[in-house]
This record gives C-alpha cells, sequence and structure tokens, in this order.
C-alpha cells in the first residue's frame, strides 16, 4: 500500500487534484488499475491515501532527531519546513489544496484539521511552548504560505516570530 500511496501523493503534488486521470494516477503508483481499485476505491480514498503518506512523510521530515533545547528546536522546524517547501511543494499546502479541491469532504477536512493539530503539538512541545501550541502554528502557516513569495526571507521572518513569541513567555 505504500508504493501506491507514494505514488498518488507524488500524482497529486505535482498535477493537482483536478487533473490527473485515473490511468494517471494508475501510472503513479505502478500497479495495475484493479490493484488501485483493491485498496483504493474511490478517486476520494485516492487522495486520502496520498494525504495520509505526506503526513507521515512530514511529520517524519520535520520533527525528528530534533535538538533538545527548545529555541534551536523551533530554529530546526522552521529550517526543515523551508526546505520541505523548496523540494516538496514550494506553492503551499497540499492539504489546503484537497479541501479547496473538495470543500464538502468531511473526511478531508478531518484529515486536514488532525494534520494541523498534530504540527501544532509536536512543535509547541519542541519549542517549549506546549500549553500554547496555536501561536507556533500561525507561524509556521504563515511560513507556508509566504514561502512561494518570499522564499528563504519567509523562514528568516517566521524564525524572528518565533523567537520574540518565545521571549513573551507564551
Amino acid at each position: 500500500m505504500s508504493k501506491i500511496s507514494e505514488g498518488l501523493e507524488r500524482a497529486f503534488a505535482s498535477r493537482g487534484f483536478a487533473e490527473p486521470s485515473v490511468e494517471d494516477l494508475r501510472d503513479a503508483a505502478g500497479v495495475s488499475l484493479r490493484t488501485l481499485y483493491k485498496y483504493t476505491p474511490s478517486r476520494a480514498e485516492m487522495v486520502l491515501a496520498a494525504l495520509e503518506n505526506r503526513h507521515q512523510r512530514y511529520l517524519t521530515r520535520v520533527f525528528d532527531n530534533l535538538p533538545n533545547e527548545p529555541e534551536k528546536a523551533l530554529d530546526t522546524i522552521l529550517s526543515r519546513i523551508g526546505k520541505w517547501m523548496e523540494t516538496e511543494t514550494s506553492h503551499g499546502c497540499l492539504f489546503h489544496a484537497a479541501v479547496a479541491a473538495d470543500p464538502r469532504s468531511q473526511p478531508l477536512r478531518a484529515l486536514l484539521e488532525r494534520h494541523k493539530a498534530e504540527v501544532a503539538t509536536r512543535a509547541a512541545a519542541a519549542a517549549g511552548l506546549s500549553s500554547a501550541d496555536t501561536a507556533p502554528l500561525v507561524i509556521i502557516e504563515g511560513l507556508t504560505q509566504a514561502w512561494p513569495l518570499r522564499g528563504e526571507a519567509a523562514v528568516d521572518a517566521a524564525k524572528r516570530l518565533a523567537h520574540a513569541l518565545r521571549s513573551l513567555g507564551a
């Protein structure tokens, strides 16, 4: 299943959610149409599988092996998000794009909320701000949205905001 999810994630990340045909998705997954439908019986399930794969990859890339010192951990998280944006998705958050493509989908909305909640909780804990997970999430979301326009300058600004947040003891 992970091979299928990885291929689907690549296809949706590079071509969006409306453009790829089922045949394109089958090719990206590297399996037969029958196998693709066995594990993901609908396009909606294909999107969810792709996003679940992305969720796990993002958490691993951003939060694994962080420095123990909270300020360094927060800088590392923000730098890693900048690298993620540079290498994985220079035009914004794939989770938000999926919900925008299918705004009535409750499973997509629930996955978006779970992803953002886990990012917020992990960032706040690593930064020593465990009682205030909204502020780090706002900084991370701002970075994600500003990256396409400002690149590395967005990472630097996010770090300055994070340092100010920590100095306020939030």
